[in-house]
């Protein structure tokens, strides 16, 4: 059994990448993994993704403290433990531990897409610094081959992310209802969403957006401005144990964001066998939904291709059947205990 750390910026606020830092350590601590999870920082509003965990939590700087101080308190809770792997669930993250490793191997992980890296310092940060640890970690295969190609990193890996939990009850799909979540914040484009919800002319649908944030406001303005305000259901946050309920409501997911690594809002509707619409913006995106197999993709930022895929379900029962029962059947390779071997198979592979 090895010891295993993952790191981020701050392991506990509210997050996609929180949240499969803490299911990945938990199922690598069933296994009997020595696994501690550490933010660099206290998390502002914490939130609480394992009831029960069997893992080490550590917050290394609770308040302002001078970098100095973070950096020797980082390389001496690292230099206690037994050596093993130390996991940099981001580039800010890896600037910051590359040099405080001591006998502990490296691995860089890196939870957005390759395009999203492009668009943004991620790139260059990525290129810098993931090369030189013994491991770097993409979400798919296309993202970790770009990075390779393009990045000239010899030291690639895929690992997806994982579903906590695989649903014995599924959707039944034939209720008129669109589910989407994610935060209400730019990135997400629930604008193009509610545009494109509206033009399909589904005037029995209703359009259910969970999560809360920052432009909830211009959102409910958009849809009053789309005409669909009657038809556009704002959730709110909805805690992760009354998900299922939200899931096996709905009749089809959508995802409509500008850019994404690998969404478990697609994985875990999948689960309960509903089929997705999402634009194409990513390796991840494209490993989670086959185009007309378990769903449909539309190009990034196209809102009429988006409405037409919409539209295409929204009309069809039997397809949206169709698809959803292929998008859970190839869901179960995002199951927790796969994931967890693939973490296995890297660890075997930097050891030999």
């Amino acid at each position: 059994m090895s010891t295993v750390v993952f790191a981020s910026m701050d392991a506990d606020t509210l997050g996609g990448i929180q949240r499969v830092v803490h299911t990945v350590a938990q199922g690598l601590a069933e296994r009997g993994h020595d696994v501690h999870v550490v933010g660099l920082h206290r998390a502002a509003d914490p939130a609480s993704y394992v009831g029960f965990p069997r893992y080490s939590r550590h917050v290394i700087s609770p308040g302002p403290e001078p970098a100095w101080w973070a950096r020797r308190r980082t390389a001496a809770l690292v230099g206690s433990l037994e050596p093993g792997f130390v996991v940099m669930t981001s580039p800010g993250v890896v600037t910051r531990m590359k040099d405080l490793l001591g006998l502990h191997q490296g691995i860089g992980q890196y939870h957005g897409s390759y395009a999203h890296a492009r668009a943004c310092w991620h790139y260059a940060s990525v290129k810098a610094h993931y090369g030189k640890l013994d491991q770097a970690v993409f979400l798919s295969p296309d993202d970790a081959w770009r990075f390779a190609e393009q990045a000239l990193l010899p030291n690639t890996w895929d690992i997806p992310n994982p579903l906590a939990d695989w649903p014995a009850e599924i959707a039944e799909l034939d209720r008129h209802r669109v589910l989407a979540v994610g935060r209400l914040a730019g990135v997400k484009r629930f604008d193009r969403l509610i545009t494109a919800f509206g033009r399909t002319g589904r005037s029995s649908w209703e359009l259910h957006l969970v999560g809360d944030g920052p432009d909830e406001g211009r959102l409910r303005a958009h849809a009053v401005a789309e005409g669909v305000a009657d038809r556009v259901r704002f959730r709110g946050r909805i805690p992760a144990a009354e998900m299922a309920e939200e899931y096996r409501a709905a009749s089809l997911v959508a995802l409509s964001s500008d850019h994404e690594g690998l969404p478990l809002v697609l994985a875990e509707a999948a689960s309960y066998g509903l089929p997705a619409v999402a634009h194409d913006v990513s390796g991840g995106i494209r490993a989670l939904v086959r185009d007309g197999e378990t769903g449909l993709l539309a190009p990034p930022g196209d809102v009429a291709a988006l409405t037409a895929a919409l539209g295409t379900l929204m009309a069809d029962t039997r397809e949206r059947q169709r698809l959803g029962a292929a998008a859970r059947e190839h869901a179960r390779q995002f199951k927790l205990p796969r994931v967890v071997d693939r973490w296995e198979e890297l660890f075997t592979h930097l050891r030999r």
